[in-house]
């Protein structure tokens, strides 16, 4: 029963962590895309030295995004 009970969870942790690779995948693809299409004019590592606040925030909610994606891939 023990055996079964380690199979079952290493199963399911297989499949958890592949869920959150791929959605982790779409999601920097999606931001990519985002990134190019709209702010085609804006470097944001630029921006970051010249301290402009908006594109931190901007750049802490995709970090936000991410580690969300993440997290639920993992408590499934």
């Amino acid at each position: 029963m023990e055996f079964d009970f380690i199979s079952a969870s290493f199963i399911n942790l297989i499949i958890n962590l592949s869920y959150t690779i791929i959605s982790l995948f779409i999601a920097v693809v999606a931001l990519i895309i985002v990134d190019k299409k709209l702010l085609k004019d804006v470097d944001i590592q630029q921006e970051l030295k010249n301290n402009n606040l908006a594109v931190a925030i901007f750049a802490s909610s995709i970090m936000i995004f991410v580690a969300l994606i993440i997290c639920f891939g993992m408590q499934s």
